[in-house]
């Protein structure tokens, strides 16, 4: 499922990958460039098995273990209200 960020979400990407502020809280999110691939991706209409291809080709880790590191960001990223 594709993902967006709530409106009360501000993002800024950085050389060391993506940083959030949830404005409600004024709480900083630091993302590393592997969660920044993944949030371009899903951001920009892909689906979550988008998201661990892109992660698998561009760092060489495994499939398996890519597809759980992205469920495992997105899952964290929507309980925190951050996204949906």
């Amino acid at each position: 499922m594709p993902m967006r960020f709530a409106a009360d979400v501000s993002t800024a990407e950085t050389e060391y990958g993506t940083v959030l502020l949830d404005e409600r809280s004024g709480s900083y999110w630091e993302l590393n460039p592997t969660a920044t691939l993944v949030v371009r991706t899903l951001l920009d209409g892909g689906e979550e098995a988008d998201a661990a291809a892109a992660v698998a080709e561009q760092f060489d880790v495994d499939r398996a273990q890519a597809q759980q590191d992205v469920e495992a960001l997105v899952r964290q990223l929507r309980s925190s209200g951050l996204a949906s």
